[in-house]
Formats: structure tokens, C-alpha cells, sequence
């Protein structure tokens, strides 16, 4: 079980603190990344079902990510990133 008379003060270090980088955000709270490039091609298998994913590079000004996305919605989402030549992908 947690109390908060088990909290105590934090010894900090002035020297570990980074600093605060400015982060440019939307209304909506999300932030702007741009898709950069395809990492890596992968089929995940289900039991009745190969779903084609794809991990993906995005970057801001700050943030470097990559993430796993279903590659229909990509190719709905960014259809010029796949007309790239080297960029075709068989789906069977």
C-alpha cells in the first residue's frame, strides 16, 4: 500500500537537469511530424490473416520516432512515398 507521508524530498542536482527544449504544438495538442522514410518491411501473421506493416521514421524539430504501421493506411495516407522507385511492395 502507497500513503503520501512514505513521499520525501528530492536531493536534485543542478547539474542533471537538461534543458527544456521549446516543442511546437498543435490546437489539438498533437504534434507535427513528418514522415521521413521506411525502415523496415514486415508480414505479421495472424491465424487467418497476414497483415503487411511497415516501420516508419518520422522526425520533428526535437523528436526523432519510429513506429509500426498497417502499410494500407500508409499508402492511403502518403501515396507518394510508395511511388518511389524500389518503394513497391507484393501483397499476397
Amino acid at each position: 500500500m502507497f500513503h503520501v507521508s512514505l513521499l520525501s524530498k528530492a536531493n536534485v542536482d543542478p547539474t542533471q537537469i537538461l534543458p527544456q527544449v521549446p516543442v511546437e504544438v498543435n490546437e489539438d495538442l498533437t504534434l507535427e511530424l513528418r514522415l521521413i522514410r521506411i525502415l523496415d518491411r514486415e508480414v505479421k501473421k495472424l491465424r487467418n490473416k497476414k497483415i503487411p506493416i511497415i516501420r516508419i521514421l518520422w522526425r520533428n524539430a526535437q523528436i526523432e520516432e519510429e513506429t509500426w504501421d498497417r502499410e494500407f493506411e500508409m499508402r492511403k495516407k502518403y501515396p507518394n512515398l510508395f511511388e518511389l522507385p524500389g518503394m513497391d511492395y507484393e501483397t499476397s
